[in-house]
């Protein structure tokens, strides 16, 4: 399905939050009996930054949102769309309580869930908010405690999870102005559900192999399906943003769409896969480390559990970025 819209949603503000514990792969490696090499050579990941017991999913949402806010321009914030796989509790939703601890109490806000495809979903939910006249500003949060979920006694899911949060500012805008999101590509597919699965913490299961030849089918054809819906040409990309999963999985992909190295971009050996927050957090961080300037044709794309997928392209806006700290955009 894409979904486009007359008005454009244009991004104005970018924030990112990360714990501040690191877990490096040589914390993992007597436990799991494994070893760095072993680990960074199949997934790309040197280290994650996992959360305590005293930093919840929201905690990292609104310090996300903070800095985004922060960041760009100033505007007054008439939604709030949420990203998350992993919430505080089942019910209610978080977004409502981020926004009353931003300050936003009253705003329509909501919780949605597609996997590690939650941010670009989010994008959509809210370029539809603006087009349809309910709000002018919404802000977009991917924010994720992924840590939690795999059996801590398996070398194969352990070291691939992170926790974190990313945020984006979307006001309504033209399609000709820097920043204004394209057409935004998404599907789903349902018969690969149990390819990815977890009912509570500590039950994480992955078929690895299914899941890395979907990942990078399906955002390989969503990326030229955006591509092409934006009118642009694969040779046109600036800079490739995917979803920071596997560094085998993003090779693959932007080896498919002959997008050479110093176009991509990734963080995967610092984050590890943090869910909803993997775009937004290594937009942030690409952006303050001058990695993405203002001008970049940027095309974003992702996969995950549901199956889901998506993509859409975005000129990178000129934004001052006086405080988000460069690399991974951790929390200081």
């Amino acid at each position: 399905m894409t979904i486009a819209s007359g008005s454009a949603a244009v991004v104005c503000g970018v924030g990112a939050a990360l714990p501040s514990r690191i877990v490096s792969n040589a914390d993992l490696t007597a436990r799991l009996n494994t070893t760095d090499d072993w680990i960074h050579s199949r997934t790309g990941i040197r280290r994650r930054y996992v959360a305590g017991v005293d930093l919840s999913t929201t905690d990292l949402a609104v310090r996300a949102a903070e800095q985004a806010l922060t960041e760009g321009e100033p505007v007054r914030v008439e939604a709030l769309v949420v990203a998350t796989t992993t919430p505080d509790r089942c019910c209610p939703a978080l977004a409502p309580t981020v926004a009353t601890r931003l300050g936003l109490t009253g705003i329509p806000a909501c919780d949605l869930a597609a996997g590690c495809t939650g941010f670009l979903y989010a994008l959509a939910t809210a370029a539809g908010l603006i087009a349809a006249g309910t709000a002018r500003v919404v802000l977009v949060v991917g924010a994720d405690r992924l840590a939690v979920l795999p059996d801590p006694e398996d070398r194969t899911t352990v070291p691939l999870f992170g926790d974190g949060a990313g945020a984006v500012v979307l006001r309504r805008g033209s399609m000709d102005e820097t920043g204004a999101l394209g057409p935004v590509v998404l599907g789903s597919d349902g018969t690969g559900a149990d390819l990815i699965r977890a009912s509570i913490p500590g039950t994480l299961e992955m078929d690895g192999a299914e899941v890395f030849r979907h990942a990078v089918d399906r955002m390989s054809a969503a990326t030229c399906q955006a591509a092409t819906a934006a009118g642009w040409e694969l040779g046109d990309i600036d800079r490739l943003a995917p979803h920071q999963a596997n560094s085998r999985i993003t090779s693959f992909v932007a080896r498919q769409l002959g997008v050479p190295d110093h176009r991509q971009l990734g963080n995967i050996a610092e984050t590890g896969n943090i869910g909803a927050a993997s775009i937004p957090v290594l937009l942030a961080g690409a952006a303050a480390d001058g990695r993405l300037k203002p001008g970049h044709r940027t095309l974003l794309t992702a996969f995950g559990a549901g199956l889901t997928w998506g993509a859409t392209t975005l000129t990178w806006p000129d934004l001052s970025l006086t405080h988000l700290p460069r690399g991974a955009g951790h929390d200081r």
